[in-house]
């Protein structure tokens, strides 16, 4: 195994293990999910750190949180160092005055984190975005279903919708995905040509919010009132609902007070989203109809429908599909040409020239690239429950009582890069889940549940959860069908990569 930074998530949660550490030729084949969850040879201990002076232990988190050292990465990395232990107690922004209660239980490791998928132990009402709950009057005034606790009955009801508005659309997702990113790459390959350079995240966007209307509602947005604004008034509407808990950027004391510490006023997005509110009022319809029979409201449908598309999908897409041009652009050409050869192989022997389901199922490296993107870098790196009841959890080295009512949070990217499970954790390794490595798919948590499992009504796992990673699938495929290669810069953004292309090589074959 290669050396770890000291400083990585992978390197200091094997300090903070009792055990020894992995060996270079560890098998690929991990502990089964029950094996890391029930083990009990472990000594029970109190759970470390604390949440200091009321109002002020808060407000000192958030700042250490937002503007400490290592950023978001160091505020937990400090601590896993300061306690020796991959759960702890700790304040979770933003605290005063937004969220009245800031406590959480801190879960990095990959034994830990799967406890808020068990909703018989965590309750989930409310907690989609964290210690805070964004006012419904950015929603109509409805509880949204990424709110609802599957206990609730509405909670059903809606998750079915969805699964509707999925499989209503299944014929149109592979030929709208192709005919939309043709569109974006002929475009970024006229900027390209003209300026040596294209940068990829605003038409990327543009184009993710087309396909995806294209590909639910049969709807160009932008032969509509919208035009090519659609992901400029998601944008603002998504932020109003989550400043809270990013950084724009902004000096520290202008963006204390004007994200973190009081809301920022509902009224000022209302616009942007009565917009996007009648476009899919006009272009919803079938849907709509499905949810009447459902005896849903046609109001609490549509809402419902415009936070699916526009916070959980092309939110997602926004982060994910330039995260994984990071990731594929900085492997190299070696990897470039391994894919071109496979999918276009695949392409032709199993879908007769065409991109089909049949065919995609033939690429095993290219799947593999998708879910290690996924791992690598979850879209939603944020996780929340609530315990019903008294319980106990377990890392890798200990046991720890948890009391009914205690907040449970988990930060994605540490217990997806946790060493005990992955090797070479902090690496991009594009064939780990090739072969015998499919065993680690049950630790790829992005969708709020396991790769392996299925979502449900009676589970908090993403209702799109396989529609995502199709999509993902068929962003590389129509990459490399195109392209032989390209070469990428990477900056940083607010929500995940800043990505520009530089070269492009057309397919050659």
């Amino acid at each position: 195994m290669d050396s770890l930074s000291l400083n990585s998530p992978a390197a200091l949660t094997t300090a903070a293990r009792r055990g020894t550490a992995l060996s270079e030729k560890q098998s690929i084949t991990s502990p089964t999910l029950s094996e890391v969850n029930t083990s009990t040879d472990r000594p029970l201990r109190d759970i470390p750190g604390s949440y200091g002076i009321p109002f002020f232990g808060p407000i000192k988190d958030r700042l250490e949180f937002f503007y400490g050292t290592g950023g978001r990465d160091g505020f937990f990395r400090s601590r896993i160092q300061k306690f020796n232990s991959t759960v702890f107690r700790a304040n979770m922004p933003p605290g005063p005055f937004i969220s009245s209660n800031s406590k959480v239980i801190v879960l990095l490791d990959a034994k830990s984190f799967p406890i808020l998928f068990d909703v018989s132990k965590v309750e989930k009402k409310d907690l989609f975005t964290g210690t805070y709950m964004p006012s419904t009057k950015l929603t109509g005034g409805y509880r949204i279903l990424s709110y609802l606790d599957p206990s609730e009955p509405r909670h059903a009801q809606l998750k079915n919708l969805l699964f509707f508005m999925l499989k209503s659309s299944s014929s149109r997702v592979i030929p709208q995905f192709e005919t939309t990113y043709t569109e974006l790459f002929e475009s970024l390959e006229t900027e390209l040509a003209k300026n040596n350079k294209a940068p990829f995240n605003n038409a990327g966007e543009v184009a993710a919010f087309r396909f995806l209307c294209r590909a639910y509602f049969n709807s160009n947005p932008e032969e509509t009132n919208i035009g090519k604004d659609g992901p400029k008034l998601i944008t603002k509407w998504v932020f109003f609902n989550l400043s809270p808990i990013l950084t724009a950027g902004l000096p520290r004391f202008l963006e204390e007070p004007l994200l973190h510490t009081f809301r920022l006023p509902s009224f000022l997005v209302k616009s942007s989203y009565k917009k996007l509110y009648d476009y899919f009022e006009s272009v919803a319809t079938t849907v709509i109809e499905e949810a009447i029979k459902s005896e849903i409201p046609k109001e609490e449908a549509l809402h419902n429908i415009l936070f699916a598309v526009c916070f959980n999908t092309f939110g997602g897409v926004k982060i994910l599909f330039p995260d994984t041009l990071k990731w594929i652009g900085l492997a190299g050409e070696n990897l470039h040409t391994q894919l071109a050869e496979e999918i276009r192989g695949a392409i032709k022997t199993y879908g007769e020239g065409k991109v089909t389901m049949a065919a995609m199922d033939q690429m095993p490296l290219m799947k593999s690239v998708v879910y290690e993107c996924l791992r690598i870098d979850p879209p939603v790196p944020l996780q929340y429950g609530k315990a019903k009841r008294d319980f106990t959890i377990e890392s890798h080295d200990a046991v720890f009582n948890v009391k009914e009512g205690e907040m449970l949070f988990g930060f994605q990217p540490f217990a997806t890069k946790d060493p005990i499970i992955f090797e070479r954790p902090e690496e991009f390794v594009a064939d780990r889940f090739v072969g015998d490595g499919e065993n680690l798919l049950k630790y790829v948590w992005w969708s709020n549940g396991p790769e392996t499992e299925s979502t449900t009504v009676g589970n908090k796992q993403c209702a799109g959860k396989d529609f995502v990673v199709l999509i993902t699938r068929l962003f590389v495929v129509e990459l490399f069908r195109r392209y032989d290669s390209f070469t990428i810069d990477v900056g940083a953004s607010a929500l995940g990569s800043s990505i520009t292309l530089t070269s492009v090589k057309r397919a050659s074959t």
